[in-house]
C-alpha cells in the first residue's frame, strides 16, 4: 500500500437539492474554503469528511470512497492518505453508552473527548522517539549519535508553544509527566479543566504533533471557533511549523486567521460549486 503525499481534489456529486456539485482542486499545504454564513462551507468539509470516513482518523483510500464523493491523491499511483479530523466545538457528550464505558468521569464533552482520545496517541508518539534515540545512540555511528538529539525537536517545540500560549494565564506543561498535564502557580491541572479555547487548541497542536512529521491530511471545520484573535492568526504557522508534511483543509469565515500570509490561497465556495 503506498501512501499518498496529499489530496488533490475533492469531489462531491449532488451536495446540496437541485444537484449542485463540488469540484474542490486543492493545494499540497494550506487550503482555506470562505464564504457568508449558510453558503455551504461546513457542509462541504463535513460531507466531505463523512464521505472520508473521517469520524475518527486513521487512513482513506483513492477513489470513490463513499456514495457521491470521490477523491484524487498524488501521486496518482497511491493508494491511500493518512488522516486526522479536529472537531473545534466543546458540546456535551450525549452517548449515554461512550460515558459509561469510560473509565475517567472527567470526560464530559467533546473536546473532552479528543483530549482523552489523544493521550494515548501521545504515549506511543513518545514510546516510538524514544526508540529511534536508542537505536541512533546504539549504532556505533558518530553521525547516528548526532542525529538522536534531533528526534525530539518536535516534541520540544510542542512544549515551548503550549506554555508561549498559555503564558498569560500562567499555565505551563508538565515536561516531567508521560501524560499532558499543566502547573499553574504550583498546583497540577489536568488537560480538562483547561478552558474550552485551550482544550481547542491543545487538541490541534497534539494532533499535529503525533502525525510525527508524516504526510497527512488535516480537517477542520472553522477552527477559530473559542480561540481569541492572536490565536487565531498565529494557528496555520503553527500548524505548518510542528508538521510541514500535513495538508490544511478547512472551512472558516474569520480573517484573523488569514492575516499571517494566506489570504492569497482562500477559496469562496462559489468557486468550487457548479
Amino acid at each position: 500500500m503506498k501512501q499518498a503525499e496529499y489530496i488533490q481534489s475533492i469531489e462531491i456529486n449532488a451536495l446540496w437539492k437541485g444537484g449542485k456539485h463540488v469540484r474542490w482542486q486543492l493545494n499540497r499545504d494550506v487550503n482555506i474554503l470562505s464564504g457568508i454564513n449558510g453558503v455551504g462551507k461546513s457542509t462541504i468539509i463535513n460531507h466531505s469528511a463523512k464521505g472520508l470516513r473521517l469520524m475518527e482518523g486513521g487512513e482513506i483510500p483513492a477513489g470513490e470512497v463513499a456514495e457521491g464523493v470521490t477523491i484524487k491523491l498524488f501521486p496518482e499511483d497511491a493508494t491511500s492518505i493518512r488522516f486526522d479530523v479536529i472537531r473545534s466545538f466543546d458540546r456535551p457528550l450525549l452517548n449515554s453508552n461512550l460515558l459509561e464505558k469510560l473509565a475517567d468521569s472527567r470526560v464530559q464533552t467533546e473536546l473532552d473527548w479528543q483530549v482523552y482520545k489523544l493521550q494515548k496517541r501521545y504515549l506511543d508518539y513518545q514510546v516510538n522517539i524514544g526508540n529511534r534515540m536508542i537505536a541512533l545512540l546504539t549504532s556505533g555511528n558518530p553521525e547516528d549519535q548526532k542525529l538522536a538529539a534531533q528526534v525530539s525537536t518536535a516534541k520540544l517545540r510542542f512544549q515551548d508553544i503550549m506554555d508561549e500560549l498559555f503564558r498569560d494565564t500562567h499555565k505551563s506543561i508538565d515536561r516531567t509527566s508521560n501524560e499532558i498535564q499543566f502547573i499553574q502557580n504550583g498546583e497540577v491541572l489536568t488537560p480538562y479543566q483547561l478552558s474550552s479555547g485551550e482544550k481547542q487548541m491543545l487538541v490541534i497542536m497534539m494532533t499535529v504533533l503525533v502525525e510525527n512529521g508524516e504526510h497527512y491530511a488535516l480537517l477542520m471545520d472553522e477552527p477559530e471557533i473559542s480561540l481569541h484573535i492572536e490565536w487565531q492568526k498565529q494557528l496555520i504557522g503553527l500548524i505548518r511549523e510542528l508538521n510541514p508534511n500535513a495538508q490544511v483543509i478547512l472551512s472558516t469565515h474569520s480573517p484573523a486567521l488569514i492575516m499571517n500570509g494566506w489570504l492569497d490561497i482562500v477559496t469562496e465556495v462559489e468557486d468550487v460549486t457548479i
